[in-house]
C-alpha cells in the first residue's frame, strides 16, 4: 500500500540513544535482538532500607572529555538528552546555517526532570542550611533545562520547549513535533524524551505506590510484561532522540530516511490519576486516532509496540484495547513490549521505546517480549516471545499510557 497525503510529511532522519542496554544506538540494537535484559543491582545509593533493590540504569555513557564544564552542570536527565541529541544530528547530516536556524527546533518529553539535583540540594539544605543551595539548582532541575541545553549546543533557535504528560511525555513531543512541520513553522524538529529517576526518591515513591517489581533474587527477570506472575514495572532511565525532518526538504539534501511518521493520537481517561479504564475506550481512541491521522488502514498494522508495564492493570487493558479496536486483525498482530529489557523509563519510554520499532522496521527484525514464560489466560495476543523474530513491517503503532489519564500513540511505516 502506497500512502497520500497532502500535508508536508515527517520522516525520521537521525537518531540518538543512551539506555540500559548501551549508549550508542548500535550497542541498544544489539541489546534488543539478543534479548538481554537492563537490569541490574542499584550501586547508587544505598538500598537496604528500599523493598526494591535493582534497576535498569544506563550502561556505557561517557561525557565527552574535550569540554567537561559545559557538562559539569547538568542533571543526568538533561546529559542524557544532550549526549542523544547530539548523536542524533551528527547521524542526520544536517547542516545549521544562519538561513535555517530559525526553522530547526527541539522539543523533549520528560515525566520529572532534575530529580537527583532536587534530591542533593534538598539534602544541602537540611545539613548546612538554606546558603549552601547551589546558584545551579534551579536552571539544573528545571524541566526544560534539556531542550535548552541541546539548543545552546547545536544553534537551533526555532520553537524550544518540554511536553510533560508522565509516561506519555515523548509521544507528545512527538505529536507537538509533526505539528511544527505540518504547520510549515520548522523544517525539522529534534524530538525525543529523556528520564533519570533512578535516585532514593524515585524508587522509593513508587515503591511507596507498590508499582515496582521486588523480585530482588532474579533482576533481569524481574520485568514480564503480559505473564501471569508479574509483580510490577521495573525502572529505567535514559533517553532517545530523533531528527523528526520534512519529506521533500529531506530528500533535497540526500539524507537517509529511516522511517515515515505517519500519524498521532491522544486522549485521556478522565477516569482515575493512577490506574487505566479497565477495557481501555480512550486508548482504542488515541490508536484509532493514530492510524486515521497518518491515512492508514487498521488492517495495514503490522506490529505494535505495547506500552506493557508489566502490572496487573496496564497488560490486561491494552489487551483488551488491541483486540476490540483491530477485530479478527488482532489475531495477525505482533505486540512486544521493550520494558520487558529496558525497564520503564517514565516519560522517557515512547522515545526509547520508538528508537526500538524504527530500527525494527529498517532491519526487518520484531523487538521479542522476554520473561515470558507463563501466558497470563487474559492476555492473548502474539507477544512475540522471548527472541527477535525476523519479519518485515510495513506499519508499526508505539503506544504510552501515562498516570493522569494519558493516551498517546504514534504510527510509524517504512518510508515508500
Amino acid at each position: 500500500m502506497t500512502r497520500e497525503s497532502s500535508q508536508r510529511r515527517t520522516v525520521i532522519t537521525g537518531l540518538g540513544v543512551v539506555s540500559p542496554l548501551g549508549s550508542t544506538v548500535d550497542s541498544f540494537w544489539d541489546g534488543i535482538v539478543n534479548g538481554r535484559s537492563g537490569a541490574v543491582t542499584i550501586d547508587r545509593f544505598d538500598t537496604t532500607d528500599f523493598k526494591t533493590k535493582f534497576a535498569c540504569q544506563v550502561q556505557g555513557f561517557e561525557l565527552p572529555t574535550d569540554e567537561p564544564r559545559k557538562f559539569r552542570h547538568l542533571d543526568p536527565f538533561s546529559q542524557y538528552a544532550l549526549i542523544a541529541g547530539l548523536q542524533a544530528a551528527e547521524s542526520s547530516g544536517l547542516d545549521v546555517s544562519q538561513e535555517n536556524t530559525h526553522r530547526l527546533g527541539v522539543i523533549t518529553g520528560s515525566g520529572i526532570g532534575g530529580l537527583t539535583t532536587i534530591e542533593a540540594n534538598y539534602q544541602s539544605f537540611i545539613d548546612r542550611g538554606a546558603r549552601r543551595i547551589s546558584p545551579f539548582m534551579i536552571p539544573m532541575m528545571m524541566i526544560n533545562a534539556a531542550s535548552g541545553h541541546i539548543a545552546i549546543h547545536l544553534g537551533y533557535q526555532g520553537p524550544n520547549y518540554t511536553t510533560s504528560s508522565a509516561c506519555a511525555s515523548s509521544q507528545h513531543a512527538f505529536g507537538s513535533a509533526i505539528d511544527q512541520i505540518r504547520k510549515g513553522i520548522c523544517d525539522a524538529v529534534l524530538v525525543g524524551g529523556t528520564e533519570a529517576t533512578i535516585t532514593p526518591l524515585g524508587i522509593g515513591g513508587f515503591n511507596s505506590l507498590k508499582a515496582l517489581s521486588t523480585r530482588n533474587d532474579d533482576p533481569t527477570r524481574a520485568s514480564r510484561p503480559f505473564s501471569e506472575s508479574r509483580d510490577g514495572f521495573v525502572m529505567g532511565e535514559g533517553a532517545a532522540m530523533f531528527l523528526f525532518e520534512e519529506l521533500e526538504h529531506a530528500q533535497k539534501r540526500g539524507a537517509n530516511i529511516m522511517a515515515e511518521v505517519c500519524g498521532f493520537g491522544m486522549t485521556d481517561d478522565s477516569g482515575h490519576i493512577t490506574a487505566p479504564l479497565p477495557e481501555g475506550d480512550m486508548a482504542i481512541v488515541a490508536m484509532q486516532n493514530a492510524c486515521a491521522d497518518g491515512g492508514v488502514p487498521l488492517d495495514a498494522i503490522d506490529y505494535i509496540n505495547a506500552h506493557g508495564t508489566s502490572t496487573k492493570l496496564n497488560d490486561v487493558m491494552e489487551t483488551k484495547a488491541i483486540r476490540a479496536l483491530f477485530g479478527d486483525h488482532a489475531n495477525n498482530l505482533m505486540v512486544s513490549s521493550t520494558k520487558s529489557q529496558i525497564g520503564h523509563l517514565l516519560g522517557a519510554s515512547g522515545a526509547v521505546e520508538l528508537a526500538a520499532v524504527v530500527l525494527g522496521l529498517h532491519h526487518g527484525v520484531v523487538p521479542p517480549t522476554i520473561n515470558y514464560d507463563d501466558p497470563d489466560p487474559e492476555c492473548d495476543l502474539d507477544y512475540v516471545p522471548n527472541e527477535a523474530r525476523e519479519s518485515k513491517i510495513d506499519y508499526a503503532l508505539s503506544n504510552s499510557f501515562g498516570f493522569g489519564g494519558h493516551n498517546a500513540s504514534l504510527c510509524v511505516g517504512r518510508f515508500k
